[in-house]
């Protein structure tokens, strides 16, 4: 019998350890696999931000191209002008652009890119087709809002 019983406590020890074994590699995996799923999800967020970041400066890219076309259409604008003038036609142009990506800065910014955006929008829009009072000067009219918003932009994007 005490042969039997050796045996038997031989064989629970034997069978504890396979179940420790066991347990611990379970353990082991399931944190290995949390780690990966963690590290993929950062890697994934990283992606996510890369991309929103290269977005938002397309967009400030496109902005500035656009605000200097409405820009230059505010320089060049002629004393008399109608709907049918080459003059017109460009700044129409230029300012149907400037509209939507300002709004495409409302979408894609905090409020205080677009805020300051919508202002420099403004300024271009009433010098481009009002005009200034005479002995003002275009750049000068517009540079405050222009430097407003860049650095606006420049706080957000970092």
């Amino acid at each position: 019998m005490a042969t039997m019983s050796s045996q038997v406590w031989v064989s629970l020890i034997s069978l504890g350890g396979v179940a420790l074994g066991g347990a611990l590699s379970f353990l082991i995996q399931f944190a290995t696999q949390r780690s990966a799923e963690r590290t993929e999800l950062r890697r994934q967020q990283t992606e996510l931000s890369e991309a929103r970041r290269a977005e938002r400066l397309a967009l400030l890219e496109r902005f500035v191209e656009v605000a200097a076309d409405a820009k230059r259409a505010a320089f060049s604008r002629p004393h008399e002008w109608d709907d049918t003038t080459p003059w017109f036609v460009t700044a129409q142009d230029a300012m149907n652009r400037l509209w939507v990506a300002e709004r495409m800065i409302r979408i894609q910014f905090p409020l205080p890119v677009y805020n300051a955006a919508r202002k420099y929008f403004l300024d271009l829009n009433r010098t481009v087709w009002e005009g200034l009072p005479d002995g003002e000067s275009v750049r000068d009219y517009l540079e405050d809002n222009r430097l407003a918003f860049l650095d606006a932009a420049r706080a957000v994007m970092g």
